[in-house]
């Protein structure tokens, strides 16, 4: 992933918007949130499926909500692409990130 020279700003598709708000509960503010988190994971994807390069981030938002973010990088801005709550091996992954900080 590229690491952006400027502040960060979201791209958002309207379509991914309203999935994540009615399949996960998970608004677009809280989801950004989590890019500002000092503890996040930031981790490549290996899936060639897509033309992209995706990145995975786990971290927390502001009410300390666990979130797994899979986005891309288009034109300097971040696009989320799906958000939901962190599953219990990935709660795991970030307790240990957390404890060795």
């Amino acid at each position: 992933m590229r690491i952006l020279k400027k502040p960060i700003q979201f791209d958002w598709d309207k379509g991914n918007i309203k999935k994540n708000l009615i399949k996960h509960n998970v608004a677009i503010s809280e989801s950004e949130e989590v890019f500002s988190d000092i503890n996040k994971i930031l981790l490549k994807t290996a899936n060639k499926k897509y033309n992209e390069k995706r990145g995975i981030l786990i971290g927390t938002t502001k009410n300390r909500r666990l979130l797994f973010t899979v986005y891309t990088i288009r034109k300097d801005k971040i696009r989320i692409i799906s958000v939901r709550d962190a599953h219990k091996k990935e709660r795991i992954i970030y307790e240990k990130r957390i404890k060795t900080t």
